[in-house]
C-alpha cells in the first residue's frame, strides 16, 4: 500500500509541475504576442524568434514530462493487470458514489 501512495504522490508532483510550467509558458507567450502586435521589420523578426524559442522550450518540457511520467503509467498498468477484479470493484464503487452524489444534487 505504501508503494501505491508513493506512486500517487510522484504522479501528483509531476502533474503540478507540468501545470505550473505550462502556465508560465502561456503567460510568456501572451506577453510576447501582445508585444508583437505593434512591431514590424527587425523588431518583429526578433520577437518571432523569441516566440519560436519558447514554443520549442515547451515541446522539450512536454517530452521530458512524458518520459518522467512513463514509469507511473507503467506501474498503474501493472497494478491494473495484476488486480483486474479489484480495479473493477473500485471503479464500480466510484461510479456508485458519483451517481449517488449526482442524484442527490437534483
Amino acid at each position: 500500500m505504501a508503494r501505491k501512495t508513493a506512486a500517487q504522490a510522484h504522479g501528483e508532483q509531476i502533474k503540478d509541475q507540468a501545470f505550473s510550467e505550462l502556465q508560465a509558458l502561456i503567460e510568456q507567450s501572451e506577453k510576447l504576442l501582445h508585444d508583437a502586435a505593434s512591431l514590424v521589420g527587425e523588431d518583429g523578426e526578433g520577437l518571432r524568434v523569441q516566440i519560436s524559442a519558447k514554443l520549442q522550450q515547451a515541446k522539450d518540457a512536454m517530452a521530458a514530462l512524458s518520459s518522467r511520467a512513463q514509469p507511473v503509467v507503467e506501474a498503474t498498468e501493472t497494478y491494473i493487470g495484476g488486480h483486474p477484479w479489484q480495479t473493477v470493484a473500485i471503479s464500480a464503487g466510484f461510479g456508485l458514489v458519483v451517481g449517488l452524489l449526482l442524484a442527490r444534487r437534483d
